[in-house]
């Protein structure tokens, strides 16, 4: 018997990819409705070989579901999140809303699976930041083993982590470069089109100089796997479609080489390893689209500190990064029997 779920954001990125992912991955689904803000009532998603309409946010009756994947902004998890778990389904949140709140869970099942179990004080469990989960699925089989005390990480961020404006706008400025020149930036702060830009997200005013995404890792690295780790980050955002990348320097307190490494990360669980050290031997941000797995490359020995290694980090931003999480997380649920199905009306 399976459950009835709402897609909450459905029309967006991440809410058709949740679509996608309910499908490949089997989920028990009975039931499944498309939700919405009122501009996109009527538009249509799919879902196996149903055709769905958008309903209107503020007018379903989400007491009739017993799960809410959710993925429309942290704004509208800001205003509904906590009033939909109140009503009775278990809600999954992707935005950034509920991450640090102590009474949340933030969960990757890969690295804490237990934290799930947490839910109950509010009904909403929370999916983590894209660039974290790709991170965190690689860093926790390597903390099991010599424990982490320090993560440098220069992040390589595709444009579909801001959203399907940002993904036009760099279709838009590299068509234009080619006939009339590009048209000026409207969605970031300089062309992205043939070009990086170092800041993802807004800056922060407490005068550190990071960003809100160089802070959301670091907060949520501590959450999630230990506070302990030193954790430093620059974020750049890149003329890449889909698919975020991460170099990641690591310092641990324990002895642990690249041999050993590479042997731990090809048994952990959600992670691929593709490190042949010749060229072309390493995985990029466009071989990974449309893949569960998390992609590791590029491993080996950094002399400078006493236990150190350098990884290359891929993974598709949309899935383990937002979608695929989401659903394994209710997947997770799923299998302890944590999913309370709700009498009818």
């Amino acid at each position: 018997m399976g459950y009835r779920v709402a897609v909450v954001g459905a029309t967006g990125n991440v809410g058709r990819e949740m679509f996608n992912i309910l499908e490949e991955l089997e989920f028990p689904v009975d039931e499944i409705h498309a939700i919405a803000s009122r501009k996109s009532v009527g538009m249509e998603v799919s879902f196996i070989n149903q055709t769905l309409k958008c309903k209107d946010l503020e007018q379903f009756d989400f007491s009739t579901v017993d799960l809410v994947l959710m993925s429309a902004g942290g704004s509208v998890s800001k205003a509904w999140g906590e009033k939909i778990g109140r009503a009775g389904p278990i809600v999954i949140d992707n935005s950034s809303h509920f991450r640090m709140d102590p009474d949340v869970p933030l969960v990757i099942p890969e690295v804490n699976p237990d934290a799930v179990e947490g839910f109950r004080k509010k009904n909403i469990i929370a999916n983590p930041n894209c660039t974290t989960a790709g991170l965190l699925v690689a860093l926790k089989p390597l903390h099991d083993a010599a424990k982490v005390k320090r993560i440098v990480v220069s992040t390589f961020q595709s444009v579909s982590g801001t959203g399907k404006e940002a993904m036009d706008e760099l279709w838009e400025q590299t068509k234009g470069v080619f006939v009339l020149g590009a048209p000026a930036p409207k969605v970031y702060h300089k062309q992205i089109a043939f070009n990086v830009i170092p800041q993802c997200d807004v800056f922060l005013d407490d005068g550190s100089g990071d960003t809100k995404e160089e802070r959301k890792m670091r907060d949520e690295t501590h959450k999630i796997l230990d506070p302990n780790i030193k954790v430093s980050v620059t974020c750049v955002r890149v003329p890449v479609f889909v698919g975020h990348s991460e170099a990641v320097n690591i310092e641990f307190e324990s002895a642990l080489d690249d041999d050993e490494a590479r042997e731990i990360l090809r048994e952990a669980p959600g992670v691929m390893v593709v490190d042949k050290r010749e060229d072309g031997g390493y995985v990029t941000a466009k071989e990974v689209q449309g893949e569960f797995p998390v992609y590791v490359s590029r491993i080996r020995n950094d002399p400078t500190v006493e236990h150190g290694l350098s990884i290359w980090v891929v993974s598709d931003n949309l899935r383990k990064g937002a979608a695929l999480n989401a659903v394994q997380i209710a997947q997770l649920l799923h299998d302890r029997g944590l999913i309370k199905q709700r009498a009818l009306a």
